[in-house]
């Protein structure tokens, strides 16, 4: 029986328009004989919301949470730059942990670097990936001081080429201590955005395109803030709870939640 090769565990895929059914492997038939039979396809997911009913998802958001912020604990845009490092496949809760004694002894490069390698992977230590998260942040630090005088760049391409920092970090940095309106696509903006569906993508990259080619302008600097508090908190990733959307009536998911009880 031929096995299938497993995607990455940290790679984020959209739910297939056609998404598939459960189906038993049954054994390997003769070589030449070995076929496998094409899974069940489920229905075709929701077309996107119109214009009219996005403005109105954004305008609810909006009332309800008028001057969102990040979870993430942060003094300025350097140590907002470490904690979105630190928090890639971690949640906001324990880098907040973490980084509260470590920005009270180091909150710009120069401090970070005087602390070393070690001591910063002790500070970090209860986080997933620490050793390779200390490297990064001491490495980032150095070059920050080398290259841009000990600031953070305002230009995406110089925050994406720092070690440990990606698309989606750039974009929060970018979002958050700048005030551009970009939009930083993580796992909980993803599923939201499939599954209201908003901007539907198979990728991040396609999905935070689609999210800023359609935003309105009004609410563009803060939809990142909007989506992933409400896809964190909200629209879960096994259990939506529906019941409590603002936005339950403007949602196109099929398999709402129902409420307690």
């Amino acid at each position: 029986m031929t096995r299938r090769k497993q995607a990455a565990p940290d790679k984020i895929t959209a739910p297939a328009k056609v998404g598939l059914a459960k189906a038993s492997l049954t054994e390997a038939a003769p070589a030449k004989a070995a076929l496998v039979k094409p899974l069940t396809a489920r229905a075709t997911t929701p077309e996107p919301v119109d214009a009219a009913t996005l403005a109105e998802i954004f305008a609810r958001l909006s009332a309800a949470n008028p001057e969102p912020r990040s979870d993430l604990d942060y003094l300025n845009p350097y140590t907002l730059l470490v904690a979105v490092v630190l928090s890639a496949q971690a949640t906001d809760k324990s880098v907040n942990i973490a980084t509260a004694p470590l920005f009270a002894k180091a909150d710009n490069p120069a401090a970070m670097l005087a602390l070393g390698e070690e001591t910063v992977r002790h500070h970090i230590r209860t986080i997933g990936l620490f050793n390779t998260k200390a490297k990064n942040v001491v490495a980032l630090s150095r070059i920050l001081i080398e290259e841009h005088g000990g600031a953070v760049p305002r230009e995406r391409e110089h925050l994406e080429v720092l070690p440990g920092v990606g698309k989606k970090t750039a974009s929060v940095v970018l979002n958050v201590a700048f005030g551009e309106p970009t939009i930083a696509v993580d796992t909980h903006i993803f599923r939201v955005s499939n599954r209201v569906p908003l901007a539907p993508g198979s990728t991040t990259d396609k999905v935070q395109a689609g999210l800023e080619a359609i935003v309105p302008e009004p609410y563009r600097l803060n939809a990142h803030h909007w989506l992933i508090l409400h896809g964190r908190y909200v629209c879960k990733a096994r259990k939506p709870e529906c019941w409590r959307c603002p936005i339950a009536d403007l949602c196109r998911y099929p398999d709402k939640t129902p409420g307690p009880g």
